[in-house]
C-alpha cells in the first residue's frame, strides 16, 4: 500500500497471510471494508483496523472456547454476533498464525464455506 497508514499490528497480520497468499486458492479481498483472505472466495481471516484485531473464522465451539478463555471476544459488528466469528487483540498476535491457518482449514474443507 503506498502512502499507507498501516499499523504495526497490520503488519503482522499481512506478515502472517503471506504464506497463504502464495496458494493459488488464495485471494486478498476486503470484508465489510476490512481486508482479508479468502479461499476459492470465501473469507477466512480479516483484519479490523480500527481495533487491531485479527478476526477469524472458526467452528462456533472454537470461538466459544476462546471467549471462555479469555483469548478472543465475539465478532459483533452493529451489535449482531456472527456465530463462526473470533475476534483477537494485537496483544495476543503470538496466536495469530495458528488461528488463520485454522480458519484457512475449516473454510478450505467446506465447513465454514457460505452455503
Amino acid at each position: 500500500m503506498t502512502g499507507d497508514t498501516r499499523t504495526a499490528a497490520e503488519d503482522r497480520f499481512w506478515h502472517h497471510a503471506a504464506p497463504f497468499l502464495a496458494r493459488r486458492s488464495v485471494t486478498r479481498s476486503t470484508m465489510m471494508g476490512h481486508p482479508c483472505l479468502r479461499v476459492r472466495g470465501a473469507f477466512f481471516a480479516s483484519y479490523d483496523r480500527q481495533t487491531g484485531d485479527l478476526l477469524v473464522k472458526l467452528t462456533e465451539e472454537r470461538v466459544n472456547e476462546l471467549v471462555a478463555a479469555g483469548r478472543a471476544a465475539h465478532f459483533a459488528p452493529a451489535g449482531r454476533t456472527f456465530r463462526e466469528w473470533a475476534t483477537v487483540p494485537p496483544a495476543r498476535s503470538r496466536s495469530w498464525p495458528k488461528l488463520i491457518g485454522d480458519a484457512f482449514e475449516f473454510v478450505r474443507t467446506n465447513k465454514g464455506a457460505v452455503r
